[in-house]
């Protein structure tokens, strides 16, 4: 794995991502990570909802801190492992207040499906020419 991400962005945290304990609830970072991989699809020129797309088949993350409202999240994605249908996308997030290390980590294998069987197909020649 590269150390330059492939792809970074940046999400607001909302007061409603916070649970009962005044922190991000951990389900969230869930959402971020889906809003981050639109984003990336939408800059890479990868249409999302034709005859095939991407669907994220094993997710998990690492919770290092707390994050609280208000703060802005960067998102930095690295992909890696690429295979006929699939690879994998790992996310390092940081807070304003520390860009340097990581408050989560997560992951997300990705899997190209065709819409009308429902079956994995081969990654698009232009997600393949990322690797």
């Amino acid at each position: 794995m590269s150390d330059q991400p492939f792809f970074s962005c940046e999400i607001p945290v909302r007061w409603g991502d916070m649970d009962a304990f005044g922190h991000v609830n951990n389900t969230i970072y869930f959402r971020y990570f889906e809003e981050t991989r639109f984003q990336w699809m939408l800059q890479k020129g990868i249409p999302i909802g034709g005859a095939d797309y991407p669907v994220v088949v094993t997710i998990g993350c690492t919770f290092f801190r707390p994050v609280f409202h208000p703060d802005t999240l960067r998102i930095d994605v690295f992909i890696s492992e690429p295979g006929r249908s699939s690879f994998m996308a790992t996310y390092k997030v940081y807070t304003s207040a520390d860009r340097e290390n990581p408050c989560s980590e997560g992951y997300s294998k990705i899997v190209w499906v065709d819409k009308a069987t429902g079956r994995s197909v081969a990654l698009p020649d232009a997600v393949k020419a990322w690797f």
